[in-house]
């Protein structure tokens, strides 16, 4: 029986209804590429991770609005900073560090729980008669600054030896009802971001670090099953505001440099 007046529709909006193609999930073929232009940081630029996404969306029942988009989440980080026999710097997120959550959200901060709101999403807002086509699209790198110095020191003398990054992360496909929430996911992808450089301090500006690895990452494993979002990638915080900046010497106790927001 349709819909009368008052009577309030149930949604027809189903994942069997819903068609999803050419989901394409890559790193670009490039090294990670080193800057040597300041004497107060060494910043690096890892290329690319890009993913997007045909979806075909069915009629949408009125007084229904429901949102297509990317949602990733952070699941492992190292992010160490040697400064020779001095001690090191280290990004942590204390929660993923200490197997409090799975996972933390990498939201950019704004549209919890998606990754963006420009191109990674679509609205879609009943009553549409008809299926609706779109793409949603995104894309991640890193590009941060490290100090050439030792960060709790008051002096600028180069000390910094080495560099370790390694991430990984998961990202999904998700049509969410906007104002249920129901989630239905789509399509689950996971991906590794890996970075090494050895440093020499005792060389001038723009010869003291090079890539030790890897040259190009691994690519992206489109799962062809789908893993279940853990509650703390749908909201806050996200992983920007829930790392601290440790410094660890080799001898003494930890100390927070840059507290989390």
């Amino acid at each position: 029986m349709g819909c009368i007046h008052s009577i309030v529709c149930k949604s027809r909006v189903k994942r069997e209804n819903i068609v999803v193609y050419d989901v394409t999930a890559t790193i670009d073929n490039t090294p990670t590429a080193i800057e040597e232009n300041s004497p107060i940081v060494l910043r690096y630029k890892t290329p690319y991770f890009k993913a997007s996404a045909r979806v075909m969306m069915p009629p949408i029942p009125r007084n229904e609005t429901w949102v297509v988009g990317w949602i990733q989440a952070c699941t492992h980080m190292q992010f160490h900073n040697n400064y020779g026999e001095i001690g090191m710097s280290s990004w942590e997120i204390p929660e993923l560090r200490d197997g409090v959550v799975r996972a933390i959200s990498d939201s950019d901060g704004v549209s919890y729980p998606w990754y963006g709101n420009t191109t990674e999403t679509v609205t879609l807002s009943g009553p549409m008669a008809k299926p609706s086509r779109c793409i949603v699209s995104m894309n991640d790198n890193f590009y941060p600054s490290v100090t050439w110095a030792v960060p709790v020191s008051e002096s600028n003398v180069p000390r910094l030896t080495h560099i370790t990054r390694d991430q990984s992360f998961t990202t999904w496909l998700v049509a969410l009802n906007a104002a249920t929430r129901e989630k239905i996911l789509l399509q689950t992808v996971k991906w590794r971001m890996r970075v090494e450089i050895a440093v020499d301090p005792t060389m001038p500006l723009g010869s003291r670090a090079r890539l030790v690895g890897p040259p190009n990452q691994d690519q992206p494993k489109v799962l062809t099953h789908m893993e279940p979002i853990p509650p703390n990638a749908m909201g806050k915080p996200n992983a920007n505001d829930a790392q601290v900046l440790m410094w660890r010497p080799k001898r003494g106790n930890p100390l927070i440099v840059i507290p989390s927001k």
